[in-house]
């Protein structure tokens, strides 16, 4: 376990300074029959593993997010209790801190090997059996897709988690789910940076059509936006802060193909072993949060997701921010969810 060089974007505000770790795993297997070479797994941990190894929570990180994705659940007194919880937030495969096409020397940008959701959860799983030498975890938490690799965890990996914690999330991409991140790639590859190597330099047009995409109008709703944008020249104004902001944090658009691949190619029940509803097997509590409203991960995707498990408890965010309602953007939708989520993992 070391510090890893890999490019971390500007801190903020909110986020809680940690050392960066990287594992050394080797060569990751992947389902496709690929591997991903020299593969190191990013991470950071929160509080103290105790002597018997039996308080570790697994925070799963979303589309383009980092380990601080989750920060707004971690600490003293909060849902993800540290004086409690030993807390280990695992950046995904391809989000440049983890190995990805930004920074993999062996196998760079397009040369990348195709990954899915499910690679995302077995290097975890590597990380905490063969790092922190646990047989069990507490719990694992997810928000958007950290939700859909929470959903994954007790169908790949039965038993591990005794409980789970998925919020916006699906546990199969949702048609409009997969026309968003399709939409989304567009954008990028609009850009004259774009060909067939690849993109050559930093689609900056790319990323301000992406912004405008993703950040501005799919993440949140319209009374959401009016919160931020009470009229035209002011929604202006705010998406330019948004784009400035996005562009801020360097995420490399190789690695948002790779990312958006997997995103869109999630099924549950086309693991490997499953047949049927896979959700139907799982045998642990599972609380599932969404807001009523998500133009993104479509919220019927969660409900649809808490039917299909005997132990799982749906609640409703009551929130007007849609996607961005499983974040620290409105200090309700924070406080709500700590409250929540701390009560289910103290049950």
């Amino acid at each position: 376990m070391t510090d890893t060089g890999y490019n971390h974007p500007p801190m903020q505000a909110d986020w809680i300074d940690r050392p960066h770790l990287t594992a050394a795993l080797g060569a990751l297997a992947l389902e496709s029959g690929e591997s991903i070479r020299d593969y190191r797994q990013s991470y950071v941990t929160h509080g103290d593993l105790n002597a018997d190894k039996s308080n570790l929570v697994l925070a799963c990180i979303s589309l383009t997010g980092n380990h601080h994705r989750l920060d707004f659940l971690i600490g003293s007194g909060k849902a993800l209790d540290t004086d409690r919880f030993f807390v280990v937030c695992a950046d995904p495969i391809g989000n440049g801190l983890s190995t990805s096409p930004s920074n993999s020397s062996e196998q760079p940008r397009m040369h990348f090997p195709r990954f899915v959701i499910r690679d995302m959860v077995n290097a975890q799983h590597r990380l905490l059996t063969e790092v922190f030498g646990v047989e069990h975890a507490c719990a694992v938490v997810g928000a958007s897709m950290g939700g859909m690799q929470a959903l994954q965890w007790p169908v790949s990996y039965a038993g591990f988690a005794r409980r789970v914690v998925a919020m916006t999330p699906m546990a199969k991409t949702h048609p409009w789910a997969a026309l968003v991140v399709e939409t989304a790639r567009r954008c990028l590859t609009a850009d004259p940076a774009w060909g067939e190597a690849g993109f050559n330099t930093r689609p900056v047009r790319g990323w301000s059509a992406y912004s405008a995409l993703m950040s501005a109008l799919l993440a949140r709703t319209p009374a959401a936006v009016s919160e931020f944008a009470p009229d035209a020249v002011s929604a202006g104004e705010w998406l330019v802060s948004l784009t400035q902001q996005n562009e801020s944090t360097g995420f490399d658009a190789h690695d948002y193909m790779y990312q958006s691949w997997a995103y869109e190619a999630h099924d549950v029940d086309t693991t490997p072993g499953i047949s049927g509803d896979a959700l139907a097997s799982v045998d642990v509590p599972v609380l599932i949060a969404a807001p009523s409203l998500d133009l993104f991960n479509p919220v019927e995707s969660a409900r649809d997701a808490a039917k299909s498990i005997t132990k799982a408890n749906f609640v409703e965010i009551p929130s007007a921010q849609g996607h961005q309602a499983a974040t620290a953007t409105r200090r309700e939708d924070s406080q709500f969810l700590n409250r929540v989520i701390g009560d289910f993992l103290s049950a």
